[in-house]
């Protein structure tokens, strides 16, 4: 198989750069084009130079759209309205398109859908990392297994993220909401202020910590009458998401149109 095409997307931002070197040290794929927000500071510079690389001979620029009929796939953790643009994009043109933008809002995830529909092979997480993929996994089995358990999620992140909870904590909700056949939306608790009364059965409340350069950690709580299971997660590389990617990329290349998540890719959900 020849090698896929690859435009990295939010490539000023930390995963950007971790982005540019997955796909420059993989054999699958190579990097044909980077993209960021008009007027930020990367504008310009040498996609390898910027992720701490060799110069590739490739600058970064502000616009997608001399890439779009030359590339193959579009590796994307940037912001919900530029996700959203590039996900029509990805859909006129057939293209593979990862999603790890979080913040997304109902109207941008059915708009995310809905060009799966019209023809683009889209893979969106709210993490990457195989080894969070796996223990959702486990926490859906917990949360089924435990129906009488409180369920918490903690997570903490480093001090510039802009969205809370995180798209992993939210990942790790929807999971325990579906092993006990319910909505998240409609049983998450996010903020406890003041004189709350008595948690209230059945839900699935949501911690957030901020500070320092934690890259992420995460915690299930599942707490019982007379005992506490935590299961956790912590990142210590941002590489676990871009080696998620660029698997998640060579998978998708061989898929129908649709939207997926990493749970098929890792066969979790055969």
């Amino acid at each position: 198989m020849s090698q896929l095409r690859t435009v990295v997307a939010g490539a000023g931002g930390r995963m950007g750069s971790a982005n540019i070197r997955a796909v420059a040290g993989s054999a699958g794929l190579e990097l044909v084009g980077a993209v960021d927000r008009p007027g930020t500071a990367s504008i310009g510079k040498d996609a390898g130079s910027l992720a701490g690389i060799e110069p590739l001979g490739i600058p970064v620029t502000d616009d997608i759209a001399p890439f779009l009929d030359t590339s193959d796939v579009i590796i994307d953790f940037s912001a919900p309205a530029a996700s959203v643009a590039l996900a029509r994009h990805a859909a006129s043109r057939g293209l593979v398109h990862l999603i790890g933008t979080t913040g997304c809002s109902e109207a941008d995830e059915a708009a995310i859908a809905d060009a799966a529909a019209q023809g683009a092979r889209i893979v969106k997480s709210g993490n990457f990392s195989p080894g969070m993929v796996a223990l959702a996994a486990l926490v859906e089995k917990a949360a089924a297994a435990l129906a009488d358990y409180d369920i918490e999620v903690l997570e903490m992140h480093h001090n510039l993220k802009v969205d809370a909870p995180s798209g992993t904590a939210l990942m790790l909700g929807d999971a325990a909401a579906r092993g006990r056949n319910i909505s998240l939306r409609d049983h998450s608790v996010r903020v406890r202020d003041g004189h709350t009364g008595p948690r209230e059965a059945g839900t699935i409340g949501f911690a957030t910590l901020r500070g320092g350069n934690v890259i992420g950690d995460h915690t299930v709580i599942l707490a019982g009458p007379s005992e506490r299971i935590e299961l956790t997660h912590r990142a210590q590389d941002r590489t676990i998401y871009a080696n998620g990617a660029v698997r998640a990329a060579l998978w998708a290349a061989q898929q129908p149109a649709g939207l997926y998540s990493m749970a098929d890719v890792l066969g979790l959900n055969d």
